[in-house]
């Protein structure tokens, strides 16, 4: 049983989809028509970061599902226990 990603894989993603280039100068520096900011280019460092984030709370996650798999074991060996005593 394995629990669903919060992220997709990115190796096995479709192509990205393109958009078609603006027919005027004027739309092409234009972001607020369009409502997305503007792409901030990151340093190596910044992606590094990142990728620690994101791994320290996959860790964190994963650290939580093994504390109540455990707990689930614990429980079901006690079960074990008292129905092997009878």
């Amino acid at each position: 049983m394995t629990p669903p990603k919060k992220q997709p894989d990115r190796s096995t993603a479709a192509a990205p989809v393109t958009t078609p280039a603006p027919s005027s100068p004027q739309a092409a520096g234009s972001t607020s028509q369009s409502g997305r900011k503007p792409w901030v280019k990151k340093t190596p460092a910044e992606v590094v970061i990142a990728q620690i984030e994101r791994v320290r709370e996959d860790v964190e996650q994963r650290e939580e599902e093994l504390k109540r798999a455990k707990l689930q074991l614990e429980k079901l060996e006690q079960a074990k226990r008292i129905l092997e005593s009878t």
